[in-house]
């Protein structure tokens, strides 16, 4: 199935919401994205007023040029912006996609947050595109990013050495976690049943 990178798409759940990320979400980004642990390990960075508005410009040129669909991620506990993440390298002709260039505020990391956002995310991709496969990645010095895909159920597959420049020039080693098909129908049912609903 082709993906329509001009629709408005918005992926809700009990707890989060994704809808596309725009221009307009500049300033209450700013409320979120300057912590610098947050960039620590990122390809891209928008840890000032200058390089968020460089990512968010960046991002909607790749939506529009279709290599990247960027959403806002918005807590519905409390209506707050609280980061961004994408669908990128689309390859449906061999029913795969990635998920990333996910960062979130530091007042919602360890809340939940980012778990509902990647079940939105991965159910979208097998239930609506057909996925057989979605992949996601990390730098290797980020265990904490590492566990996460864990706890989600992803399966480690490997790394690729010397694999991707950092916006600081450091030049990375990437972890590669995937989740299939029939791993997804048992994650849904129970790593993520809360959001099942």
């Amino acid at each position: 199935m082709p993906f329509d990178f001009t629709q408005n798409l918005v992926l809700e759940n009990s707890r989060v919401r994704l809808r596309p990320l725009e221009a307009a979400d500049f300033e209450e980004l700013k409320l979120v994205a300057f912590a610098p642990e947050i960039w620590e390990f990122t390809v891209t960075r928008a840890g000032d007023t200058v390089s968020l508005a460089a990512y968010i410009a960046a991002a909607t040129q790749a939506r529009q040029a279709g290599q990247r669909y960027p959403f806002a991620i918005i807590d519905r506990a409390t209506g707050r912006l609280a980061g961004s993440t994408s669908y990128y390298n689309l390859d449906l002709d061999n029913d795969k996609l990635s998920v990333g260039y996910t960062w979130i505020g530091t007042d919602f990391q360890r809340t939940g947050l980012n778990r509902a956002a990647k079940h939105l995310l991965l159910g979208y991709a097998f239930d609506q595109l057909g996925c057989e496969r979605v992949e996601l990645e990390t730098d290797r010095r980020n265990q904490q990013s590492q566990n996460a895909m864990r706890r989600m159920g992803a399966t480690e597959e490997g790394t690729l050495r010397s694999h991707r420049i950092l916006h600081d020039g450091y030049r990375r080693d990437t972890v590669i976690f995937s989740v299939l098909r029939p791993e997804w129908h048992e994650l849904r049912r129970t790593t993520f049943a809360e959001y099942n609903v």
